[in-house]
Formats: structure tokens, sequence, C-alpha cells
């Protein structure tokens, strides 16, 4: 039985991507899931090591690339990611498997295949085949491409969101937040009113400009104007209050993404 990582910070997929591993003819040894770079850094010095890492990109704590400049990763990597194209012809030209996500049952069962290929012993009499390295330069390069601002062109403008049988047009300035609630992605807007969007939190944080939205936690993306006070919840947590009014009572800031937010804040 194969050893699989799960390196995710939704909930929800991982437990998804498990059922799916679960599933298949040869199920995997599951391990984790861990929601941030520090806690698969940790999973992986603390062993045993997996036979494969199913690496999505943006963590609690950062991208999951800056794991490769911590630990030493020689297991093959398949990445589990809402992206865009461009990042995904970067995979494929470093020769990194990829999943689009959600998740398609058909492509996790082709991408293991080719994992189980290439990890399969060689036959008799045949050299054994070089270890799966990942081409550390290329991924450097990978994480500055990714870290750079965007175009604004190609950043998210408006969503269309329908209101019982009709369909409104909600331009991103009119977005207060989201939040996920009960397996479903709410939009808010500044006037009040909320509407179910078919996206995910991991989704629409790519989707949209990081200069003007912070994910706060896992349930919530907030426009900066959205932001109406700030309080010391502890030592190392910080509480916001939202405009209009949150579903939650108390929104957090998670503990690993408290410096980021200061930072966000203070640029």
């Amino acid at each position: 039985m194969l050893r699989a990582l799960l390196v995710e910070d939704e909930p929800l997929a991982a437990r998804r991507l498990a059922a799916l591993l679960h599933k298949l003819p040869e199920p995997f040894e599951i391990l984790g899931p861990a929601e941030s770079v520090a806690q698969a850094v940790a999973l992986l010095q603390a062993g045993p090591a997996p036979d494969v890492l199913f690496l999505d990109i943006h963590l609690a704590d950062g991208l999951s690339f800056e794991l490769f400049e911590q630990v030493a990763v020689t297991c093959p990597v398949i990445f589990t990611t809402a992206y865009d194209q461009y990042a995904l012809r970067a995979f494929k030209v470093n020769s990194v498997d990829y999943l689009l996500k959600p998740i398609d049952e058909e492509e996790l069962r082709g991408a293991v295949a080719k994992l189980r290929q290439r990890l399969a012993p060689p036959a008799a009499g045949a050299p054994a085949p070089a270890a799966p390295l990942l081409d550390a330069a290329a991924l450097a390069q990978l994480v500055q491409q990714l870290r750079q601002p965007a175009p604004a062109a190609s950043y998210k403008t408006q969503f269309v969101v329908r209101v019982g049988e009709h369909l409104k047009v909600v331009p991103v300035e009119q977005v207060a937040y989201f939040f996920s609630l009960e397996k479903a992605t709410f939009l808010q807007t500044a006037e009040g009113r909320k509407y179910v969007v078919d996206y995910t939190m991991e989704q629409l944080e790519a989707l949209l400009d990081p200069a003007r939205f912070f994910r706060l936690n896992r349930a919530y993306l907030v426009q900066q104007v959205a932001i109406h006070d700030i309080i010391h919840y502890t030592n190392s947590r910080l509480q916001t209050v939202l405009k209009p009014a949150a579903p939650d009572a108390q929104v957090l800031v998670s503990r690993e993404k408290v410096n980021l937010f200061k930072s966000w804040l203070d640029r």
C-alpha cells in the first residue's frame, strides 16, 4: 500500500481527495492532511516518508513551494490546484503532475496510474530508474512567478449570481466579503445582500486581486473596505469586525496569517 501525504488547507477538499483515494482498487494509506507549510515540513521530517505528495498551492501560511526550501522532497509530487493556465503550463514544462480542482475522479485515476508506473520495480536485469527528483531551479523560478502580482486585467471584475429566476451582475467593487457556511460559499455585498456563488474559497482567492482581498481564515475572504475594526483577541490572534456584520460572532485571523495580515494592511 502506497502512502500519500495530503497537504491541503481546505478541509472539504482534503476529505474529498482522501475519499477518492480510498475508492481506488489499490487504496492509499493517507498521511496528514497538513494545512500549512510548517505542518507539512514537520510531517516530512517526522516520517514515515510518503510515496507521493498531493500538494495544494495556497496554504494557510504561504505558498506550498516554500516547503522545498526547508526540507528535501524525493518522492513524486502531484499538485492539486485551482490556478490559472499559465501556472499549469509551467507544471507541465517542468514534468510535474497536477490535478485541477475540483478534482475529477477519472483524472485522479490517470495520475495515480502514472505514479504507480513510475514507482514500479524494474524488470529483472533492467537498470533501476532514477529517483524522481524535483528541479529546484525550476521550482524557484515558478515560486517567483506566482509571487509576482498578476496584471490587473487578469483578476475577476464581476460575478453573475442568481436571484430567483433572474441573473444579477455584482461588480467586485460592491463585494464586502465572501464566506463559507454549511458547504456553500456566499457573496456578501456592502448593501447587506448575500448570494450563493459557485466557487470554492480557494478558487476565489486565486481569482481576486490580492491587493484588495485577504483570506482571513478558512471561511472568510474580505475586501479591505469591509474591515470596520481590528481587535487584539489574544497575544497571537486578531479579531476583525466586518461591515456588514458577519454571520459568525467572531471572525478571527488565522494564527499563521497574522503577520501576513499586518503586512497586507501596512503596504
